[in-house]
């Protein structure tokens, strides 16, 4: 087998499609985007003939680098659309991790998990049109974020800490929304918004979002393809980390007034990744979603708003050691291995805003979800495919939850909720299997249940003396331990005989505070947090007789940390960014620090914008992280040990062509950086790496992006 062949996924080779030779792989992209360009600036030409020029062009935004509160310094909000440096976003959490606050636990090319302030998992509470897409794999290879394509999406918008009880269980760092938002047609038209990227390492991305409709009905795609070959690091050397991913969505919508909305949605989407840090790769990651939702405002003096959702999801995931590398006969799995592993998730959500006075705002409703749990393998040349599933788990939570804001003035307000859930799981496993033997599993069919309670209250007052708001909020979360805690870790605490049977749900208790000052020219914020989790559940990972294994367990642990950023525009070209992040854990018990925290984090940007042209780079710097805790983390990851810290140039300039078409080039990692990040996967044997070393980052990246907006 060649190495191009090596590369290629097995339902290609198979179907007889070759590789694209190198050449094509370069021209193809640049093609395409030449040919975006020159369309979209002759319709521009077309629909805008007799507007305004010169400084319109500038209406079009500028690249961001540092992605600051558009709201309050706990709410951030932004635009996945714009342009952003660096490279554009491969998935969700390549996205999030360019807001202050968030990191990502890499693996390579693609598909890391984000983590908010340190916290990992359902911690983080991420919603995708309205619906939580969770991923199958117990190893969290497809994490919820892997199934985002940002830019098919509108806003995102991120809530900061146990501060919402609306969009459901858990979130005890914080909650992510991503959301469409469709607006309704005044007269028939089209809407039409589109990029193209090229860049090193083979990288091409194509995105469209295309709207046609009346006042009455809409009807909405959008649709995504990107790819990226292995790529180098600093060093020179290639990283095993070539990913393709694809996603399609649509949706029907009937607005006969401007405010009343039903929409029926249904996406699909699969892709392939390789993994320098796994012992298996992604060979398949197929979503399907189905969505109804209606929403109806202003319906009278009271009741103001209902709005409600239904929804399915699956994720069907498949990992192998054979698709994208060939198997390791030295390692533990020296034959060819498949796994396919799917969840299904069903769904609803209901609520009502009711006004009050005009002085309180009311949003109350209820929400539940059910998810199963299935998997199925085979060895050497067996076909998972023609095998039979095996039930895993099924996991159910039914909430009801109360959000209520008092506008005790004109300039303050205070806003407080509540909700209760019952969650329950049942482990499906008939045998708990081992590399090479399986026994009845002790907990088969057995069901656990709870009933948990959160809640929240905060202050926010703007200054009537200086265009300043602050806050201050106090909020509590109990989280049930979710799939990968219950049913993933090869133990239990001690004296259990499984962690389905022990690890109890997570309570945390946390102060939240923050301001914001706003001016013409200068803006700063700042957001701090401090907290105590009772039974946060921490992952062991220990070396025994038949290989690695890992304990799932609850240790008492406390947290506290904050962001910080400036923007300031000391003349009207130029804008120069700054963030701060830290976040610092505790375990309680021994003293020793919490682990896979990310260390001091800091981003300089610089914009200096002229006419239609416009520049600037951005200086990521990272502290060394000297606090670790060894072999202790997630499920995802654990601590190695101390890590460097390093700082990474990265440069781009972009030119407005029209009022909806920019062009924007950039190169990351300028002075060819190597380094890793602390928050990183083990290079895996089979392609060559030592044990316990870090996955390396890409080198100098360049790329081209090019948007239009008709």
């Amino acid at each position: 087998m060649t190495n191009s062949q090596l590369r290629a996924p097995r339902a290609l080779r198979n179907a007889g499609v070759r590789p694209l030779p190198r050449m094509l792989k370069l021209t193809v992209p640049a093609l395409a985007v030449g040919a975006l360009a020159a369309s979209a600036a002759a319709a521009d030409t077309t629909r805008a003939e007799g507007a305004p020029t010169g400084d319109a062009a500038m209406l079009l935004p500028p690249v961001e680098v540092v992605a600051s509160p558009l709201s309050t310094p706990l709410v951030v909000v932004t635009d996945p659309k714009a342009p952003r440096q660096p490279l554009p976003a491969s998935d969700g959490a390549d996205y999030l991790k360019t807001i202050p606050g968030f990191t990502s636990i890499r693996s390579g090319g693609t598909n890391g998990d984000p983590v908010l302030r340190g916290m990992f998992g359902s911690r983080l509470n991420i919603l995708a049109n309205g619906m939580p897409t969770l991923g199958a794999c117990p190893n969290r290879m497809d994490a919820p974020t892997s199934y985002i394509a940002p830019e098919s999406y509108d806003k995102v918008t991120v809530v900061k800490g146990p501060q919402t009880v609306l969009y459901g269980p858990g979130a005890s760092a914080g909650t992510v929304l991503f959301e469409r938002v469709t607006p309704r047609f005044e007269r028939p038209g089209m809407r039409v918004d589109g990029s193209l990227v090229g860049g090193s390492f083979g990288r091409n991305d194509q995105n469209v979002d295309l709207t046609a409709g009346t006042p009455d009905v809409y009807g909405r795609v959008t649709a995504n393809h990107a790819h990226s070959q292995d790529y180098q690091d600093g060093n020179g050397n290639t990283v095993p980390s070539q990913w393709d991913k694809w996603n399609a969505d649509a949706a029907l919508g009937w607005t006969p007034d401007d405010h009343t909305r039903v929409e029926l949605t249904a996406g699909t989407g699969d892709g392939y990744a390789r993994y320098a840090g796994r012992g298996m790769d992604g060979a398949h990651f197929r979503r399907e979603t189905f969505g109804l939702s209606f929403d109806k405002r202003h319906l009278g003096d009271v009741l103001d708003r209902i709005e409600a959702r239904v929804y399915y999801n699956e994720a069907d995931h498949v990992m192998d050691n054979y698709t994208l590398r060939q198997p390791d006969p030295t390692s533990s799995m020296p034959m060819r291995m498949a796994s396919e592993v799917r969840r299904r998730t069903v769904g609803a959500r209901a609520a009502a805003t009711f006004r009050f006075a005009g002085d309180f705002k009311l949003v109350t409703g209820v929400d539940a979800q059910s998810n199963r749990l299935d998997s199925r393998s085979a060895m050497g040349r067996q076909n998972y495919g023609d095998q039979p599933w095996d039930a895993q788990a099924t996991m159910w939570n039914a909430g009801v939850f109360g959000e209520l804001t008092w506008y005790a003035s004109d300039v303050a307000r205070v806003i407080g909720g509540a909700r209760v859930d019952y969650a329950s799981a049942r482990d499906k496993r008939a045998m708990k299997r081992g590399m090479m033997t399986s026994k009845p599993n002790p907990t088969f069919d057995d069901d656990r249940t709870k009933v948990l309670p959160s809640g929240f209250v905060r202050y926010e007052r703007d200054l009537a003396s200086l265009p300043v708001t602050w806050y201050a909020g106090i909020g509590h979360a109990e989280r049930y331990p979710d799939y990968w805690e219950l049913f993933s870790a090869t133990r239990g605490p001690a004296g259990s005989v499984n962690a389905f049977s022990a690890v109890q749900p997570e309570k945390t208790t946390q102060l939240d505070v923050g301001a914001q000052y706003k001016s013409d020219r200068f803006d700063a914020w700042v957001s701090a947090y401090a907290g105590y989790v009772q039974d946060f559940i921490l992952f062991n990972y220990a070396a025994g007789m038949m290989g690695p294994s890992t304990q799932a367990t609850n240790v008492n642990a406390q947290i506290m940390g904050g962001e910080a950023g400036v923007s300031w525009r000391p003349v009207a070209p130029l804008r120069v960014e700054t963030s701060l992040a830290y976040a610092w854990g505790r375990n309680v018990a021994n003293g020793d620090p919490l682990p896979q925290m990310p260390p001091l984090e800091a981003r300089i940007g610089l914009e200096y914008t002229r006419g239609a042209w416009s520049a600037g780079g951005l200086w990521r710097v990272v502290a060394p992280q000297h606090r670790y805790a060894p072999n202790e983390g997630n499920v995802v990851g654990k601590d190695f040990g101390p890590s460097a810290g390093f700082g990474v140039l990265s440069l781009h300039t972009q030119y407005n062509v029209s009022k909806t078409v920019q062009i924007s080039v950039g190169v990351d990692n300028v002075l060819n950086k190597a380094y890793t990040e602390h928050l990183n996967l083990a290079g895996n044997a089979g392609f060559g790496y030592p044990a316990n070393a870090p996955v390396m980052e890409p080198g100098r990246t360049a790329w081209v992006r090019v948007s239009a907006k008709l």
